[in-house]
């Protein structure tokens, strides 16, 4: 009996000696991480450090876009003498910037202009959002190039594509949880923003893909080119006759 006794307290005695050594090595490996994580990184959490390290070079770099402007303008001038681009380019991005701070906020209020197409594109997505108990969210938001790359005319619609380089900090969450991304880091992307013009505010409100009307408000004979400023059969003015104006059909992520 007195043997399993002393047998059962050597055996406790060098279980404790393991558990000591075992923690005297965690201990060591503990104040060394500490003290490396604290002469490089200024902390003495390594995992907090991992977190906080820079960000990756491209995480910086702005997105490239299609510069078409210089191709494109001419012909646009050309067609609508009254055309202004940079003002245009600065409603571009008016739109972006706006467009991104709706879903920000979840509010579509916040929309600065744009067609019914393009409002209703942004409640249909702030509305899956809300269904899904998710949010997204831009912050800081700068854009450091925009410019044309797209110039379409097709029968009854002209459009102009306005693409943007820009960059935000960005994250997604569920509930309370952040689900992508981070409050402080950094993300460069790539919009396009259809600006559309419209001869007939009236059609293109009842009929979205029309972009305008074709005809002459006077003799209904079709318009010989967008930007007519009369009409070739019956030489009736066409601008004091419709509302022309140019509007923001669409914003997308490329």
């Amino acid at each position: 009996m007195t043997f399993v006794i002393i047998g059962t307290i050597i055996i406790l005695i060098l279980i404790l000696v393991v558990i000591g050594i075992i923690y005297y090595a965690y201990r060591r490996i503990t104040t060394k991480v500490q003290t490396f994580s604290t002469k490089y990184f200024h902390t003495p959490d390594l995992m907090q450090a991992i977190q906080n390290a820079p960000q990756d070079a491209s995480d910086y770099t702005p997105k490239s876009v299609s510069a078409a402007t210089s191709i494109y303008l001419p012909n646009i001038v050309k067609e609508f003498p009254d055309f202004h681009y940079e003002e245009m380019k600065r409603r571009a991005e008016n739109v972006l910037t706006s467009y991104l701070r709706s879903v920000d906020e979840m509010d579509a209020s916040r929309l600065t202009e744009g067609t019914s197409e393009l409002v209703n594109k942004l409640k249909l997505q702030l509305d899956m959002l809300r269904d899904a108990g998710q949010s997204e969210h831009y912050q800081d938001i700068k854009i450091h190039r925009t410019e044309i790359c797209t110039y379409r005319k097709t029968k009854g619609r002209c459009s102009i594509i306005f693409q943007s380089s820009v960059q935000y900090n960005y994250w997604a969450m569920k509930g309370a949880q952040i689900t992508e991304g981070g409050k402080n880091i950094l993300r460069q992307d790539r919009y396009n923003v259809e600006l559309i013009y419209i001869q007939d505010r009236d059609v293109v409100e009842n009929i979205p893909d029309s972009g305008m009307a074709m005809n002459c408000p006077n003799c209904g004979a079709p318009l010989p080119k967008l930007g007519a400023k009369k009409c070739a059969y019956c030489d009736s003015p066409v601008v004091e006759f419709n509302i022309r104006t140019w509007n923001f059909s669409d914003v997308q992520k490329m």
